[in-house]
């Protein structure tokens, strides 16, 4: 059953059905470490109920427009709602479409800004749920990290930046993705639950087509 739950920003609110998928800390982590300057467009992938280009709006006001794409029509559907419960609808607009023909729905080097809460877990890793819309949204079932990578290094325009928050125990691979598409890290954060802890997800930025130069910015720390 859905529910409108309040994202304590600005009076945005978001519908959320938890027989579905609902947004978690790690959206909120990177729509807060994603940038997006006035007149620049920026895409979401996968953007699920549309939480991050939703916050964007708040934390970046005055970029031309906010795209989400998502290959579940249910749930863009149920992001459309939300961009117009929020009165979003000139800000933010919802597609309903696949990341591997992102480039062919927007045109090749058309976005400044990609940003992507992804899948965590291949094939190899981790029991895929039962529940569908769940397991699309944890598991490489319709898209990888190399097709994310691949649509975020078409989309993006010279310079453009491709912002993701994933798990470290996949960092060289996604490195290595990210180079092969002319995307170079050039911003990474480690997020640890508690003081201690080992990290649990990393937030990072790359840019296209730019040189090697990485920045390590100092831990987030959730639970203080």
């Amino acid at each position: 059953m859905e529910r409108i739950d309040d994202l304590e920003r600005d009076g945005l609110k978001i519908l959320q059905n938890p027989d579905k998928f609902c947004f978690g800390i790690d959206a909120v982590l990177l729509s807060d470490f994603a940038r997006v300057r006035p007149g620049e467009t920026m895409i979401d992938f996968g953007t699920g109920t549309g939480v991050i280009p939703i916050l964007l709006t708040s934390k970046c006001p005055g970029a031309g427009i906010y795209y989400g794409l998502e290959i579940q029509e249910d749930m863009a559907d149920m992001a459309r709602r939300s961009v117009a419960m929020n009165g979003l609808g000139s800000q933010v607009r919802i597609i309903c479409g696949d990341v591997k023909n992102a480039a062919g729905i927007f045109g090749y080097e058309s976005a400044n800004v990609v940003t992507c809460n992804p899948p965590y877990m291949n094939d190899a890793k981790g029991l895929i749920n039962s529940n569908e819309s769940l397991a699309i949204a944890r598991h490489e079932i319709l898209c990888t990290l190399d097709d994310i990578a691949a649509g975020a290094g078409q989309t993006l325009r010279t310079g453009g930046r491709f912002y993701m928050i994933h798990r470290p125990h996949r960092l060289a691979e996604i490195f290595e993705c990210l180079r092969s598409h002319r995307l170079e890290p050039k911003r990474m954060q480690m997020v640890h639950p508690r003081h201690g802890d080992n990290a649990s997800m990393v937030l990072i930025e790359a840019h296209k087509n730019e040189g090697a130069f990485l920045k390590v910015e100092k831990p987030i720390i959730i639970y203080q």
